[in-house]
């Protein structure tokens, strides 16, 4: 019992650690920011609530429900129908929602792609090392005299790291002629 727990232990010190290595790259990318862009941030999340939506009715209703229904309380209206001044400010509203937003999502695809080309290093190391460990296992199992030496042609592929250069060309061709027949067809996969 007590290996299980130390084992356990360890586990769990090994997932911390990797929450920590996690949180800390977020922490980098945050500290990247300056000013300007936390604001556009910050703007970000607010604009990314159902409130905002439901502030933006609210503010729509008031200004329509205050020019027509004014005329029966004696108030001047300031933006008779069809609204041009409502208009105006909904367009430029539009344009910094719009602009605001583009600018969070750039940042974070930046920031997914640097996570994705992380993971790709940490993929290529992990292959390469499980093709040397397999490496080793055989080696390991020709060199036992207690164990039967057979032909693993398995094992013997394994044993050599995948050629990367090669997968992407495979996918390239593959994704190319999916592509030129889907186009055929009248769509194409980005479309979807």
């Amino acid at each position: 019992m007590e290996t299980e727990n130390e084992a356990n232990s360890e586990t769990s010190e090994q997932i911390e650690q990797n929450i920590e290595k996690v949180l800390a790259f977020y922490k980098r990318e945050d500290r990247k920011l300056g000013p300007l862009q936390r604001i556009v941030e910050l703007a970000s999340n607010y604009i990314g609530r159902p409130m905002y939506l439901a502030l933006v009715l609210l503010f729509v209703s008031i200004w329509v429900v205050f020019n027509l229904g004014g005329r029966h309380f004696g108030w001047h209206e300031f933006d008779p129908p069809p609204f041009v001044l409502l208009q105006g400010l909904i367009t430029f509203a539009s344009l910094l929602t719009t602009t605001i937003v583009l600018i969070s999502q750039n940042r974070i695809a930046k920031v997914e792609e640097q996570r994705a080309n992380l993971e790709l290093q940490v993929n290529l190391l992990s292959e390469q090392k499980i093709a040397k460990l397999i490496n080793l296992i055989e080696e390991l199992r020709r060199d036992l005299p207690m164990v039967e030496n057979r032909h693993d042609p398995t094992a013997e592929a394994f044993q050599e790291p995948a050629d990367t250069d090669q997968v992407l060309s495979a996918l390239d061709e593959r994704r190319t002629g999916e592509s030129i027949y889907q186009s055929a067809a009248g769509f194409d996969l980005e479309d979807r």
